[in-house]
């Protein structure tokens, strides 16, 4: 797995400053299927229109590789998650003067294979797919089609496939959940002080989709961040089953707010628990992008992973006919984990706690996963162990508690020799997780 170096050139203010961006257009023509809405994601609004199917033309692009992508997506521009890949992949594209064909609304069966087919009938050089359940249609078509190169993010069989042109890619997302946790707890402290909460009362909800280790390592690590700054916060969260369903998430936003959780984020792709936070008058903290624009009076911030140094990295190495890494997992350091600009719900000071704390991460002086700064079942974590790339049956055996540069010790889910799609599964002491479904 390749894991940046630290980039002493990379200014902080410009990785925290980052946001999403809606790009004009890509090189040559975008393919959709079912598309029915376009959406624009910018600094800090949201705005969906109607649109029918299109065919973009764009601006000269800054490259010219001669290649041709094709990205697959599991819904499309309302969804969150969706849309963050769909920007990612026509900067990238238009940058490096790529042919960018997006194809939206691609479920987790075989329809996914049947589009990765069209896409290299199409003439791509590069496929990639961006939900879980699709990749072993993915590796069904990279075993069709060697000689074209398939990427897939949050899979976890690249290492065990051993094939030259299908690859595994993902983020440190977990840190940039952290410092989002960070601005959730600088809101809670807001309120302690101003009398809105007592301290005992600083209970958050989060909304997750599944109870796959990728949520749990981002509640947890969102949970973290904010602990960190409010030392007696406590966190609920519920499942939906489904990592887009909008009226689910909403129930499950509001039956938090019921609850008593008086600050709600999540990790399902909709509006659906910003709209009730929004509703309600409760802070919120997205992610994949600002919904500053729908809720102004909630939207504290959102982290998310920015795939442009990913697609670029991928595309240049083709046309320059170098390998890409099995599994590949960027950083803060990078560019890859982002923060939106703060929305007008944030507490005062909050830019400089992330700030702080963010520089901090890059250098190595802190760890999200810190062993010092969490139990579990009241116990400190003195060893967790994962799989190592060779195990099929993804058997742990590799010790992820590591001592860090100044002398903490932290679990390492992104480290050498370890797959990129997150192993966190840790239930800690502080988050209890309820069995309600929607």
């Amino acid at each position: 797995m390749k894991k940046f170096s630290k980039l002493a050139s990379l200014a902080l203010a410009g990785v925290m400053a980052l946001s999403l961006a809606a790009c004009s257009g890509d090189n040559g023509s975008t393919g959709t299927t079912t598309e029915k809405t376009e959406t624009t994601v910018t600094e800090d609004t949201t705005e969906v229109t109607d649109a029918a199917d299109t065919t973009e033309a764009t601006t000269e692009p800054a490259g010219d590789l001669g290649l041709k992508a094709g990205f697959i997506c599991l819904h499309d521009e309302n969804s969150t998650y969706d849309l963050n890949f769909i920007n990612a992949a026509k900067e990238a594209c238009d940058r490096l003067g790529v042919e960018c064909i997006i194809k939206t609304n691609i479920p987790e069966g075989q329809e996914c294979y049947d589009a990765a087919v069209d896409l290299v009938d199409s003439g791509c050089d590069f496929v990639f797919a961006d939900s879980f359940g699709h990749e072993d249609f993915m590796i069904e078509a990279a075993k069709e089609f060697p000689e074209i190169q398939f990427s897939h993010a949050t899979g976890t069989k690249a290492h065990t496939e051993n094939l030259a042109n299908f690859h595994n890619a993902f983020a440190c997302i977990y840190d940039g959940r952290y410092l989002a946790g960070i601005a959730a707890g600088m809101k809670l402290n807001e309120m302690i002080e101003a009398g809105t909460i007592t301290a005992d009362q600083a209970k958050m909800g989060y909304v997750g989709a599944f109870t796959y280790a990728e949520v749990i390592s981002g509640y947890t690590s969102f949970y973290l961040g904010a602990k960190s700054v409010c030392p007696t916060v406590t966190m609920e969260v519920t499942f939906t089953g489904s990592w887009y369903d909008e009226t689910a998430e909403k129930t499950a936003a509001q039956t938090l707010i019921d609850d008593g959780c008086v600050l709600i984020s999540q990790h399902a792709d909709s509006m659906g628990a910003p709209t009730a936070c929004e509703t309600a008058g409760v802070p919120d903290v997205s992610y994949n992008g600002s919904t500053g624009a729908a809720c102004p009076n909630t939207f504290i911030v959102s982290s998310r992973i920015n795939w442009e140094p990913y697609f670029e990295y991928c595309l240049n190495a083709i046309a320059n006919g170098e390998a890409i890494d099995t599994d590949w997992c960027g950083t803060l350091n990078d560019g890859s984990v982002a923060l939106t600009e703060l929305g007008g719900a944030a507490a005062e000071g909050t830019q400089d706690a992330i700030d702080e704390a963010a520089a901090k991460l890059m250098r190595g002086e802190i760890h999200v996963f810190d062993t010092a700064t969490f139990t579990v079942d009241g116990k400190a974590v003195e060893s967790y162990m994962a799989d190592v790339d060779t195990d099929a049956d993804y058997t742990p055996d590799h010790e992820t508690v590591v001592e860090g540069d100044y002398g903490d010790k932290y679990i390492d889910e992104s480290g050498e020799g370890l797959r990129s799609a997150p192993f966190f599964s840790l239930n800690i002491d502080g988050i209890t997780l309820l069995d309600t479904a929607f």
